[in-house]
């Protein structure tokens, strides 16, 4: 997955939002709280960072392309990072940022969704 591709798939989820913040990030809001971040890494390869649920987190970061991601996992969040995307699928990482996307537009109340338009 390239960062176009990545930035083209998250601004197809309703109601998101695109900012770059923390150096030249990508990264992608629904309801003002982050969901993906495309980079964060001094590399030539993309990366991409989304929040997992707990089960996956402990699952994921035993794959290959995975880990923790920097700050945010070592501060207790449970979001990860495919720093090696030429050994994961673009539809896993698809499929993973649309769980993150779900989980934070769970997070807010249904009064933020409705302004939403979800």
């Amino acid at each position: 997955m390239t960062y176009k591709e990545f930035n083209e798939f998250c601004k197809s989820l309703p109601a998101t939002t695109y900012v770059k913040q923390w150096g030249e990030s990508h990264v992608w809001k629904v309801g003002g709280k982050v969901f993906a971040i495309g980079g964060w890494e001094k590399s030539d390869q993309p990366a991409f960072v989304f929040k997992t649920a707990e089960a996956d987190f402990y699952f994921l970061q035993l794959e290959d392309g995975y880990r923790p991601a920097p700050y945010m996992a070592f501060r207790g969040l449970k979001w990860i990072q495919v720093y090696d995307p030429t050994v994961v699928s673009t539809d896993d990482i698809k499929c993973y940022i649309e769980q993150s996307y779900r989980m934070v537009l769970g997070s807010l109340s249904r009064k933020q969704q409705s302004a939403l338009g979800l």
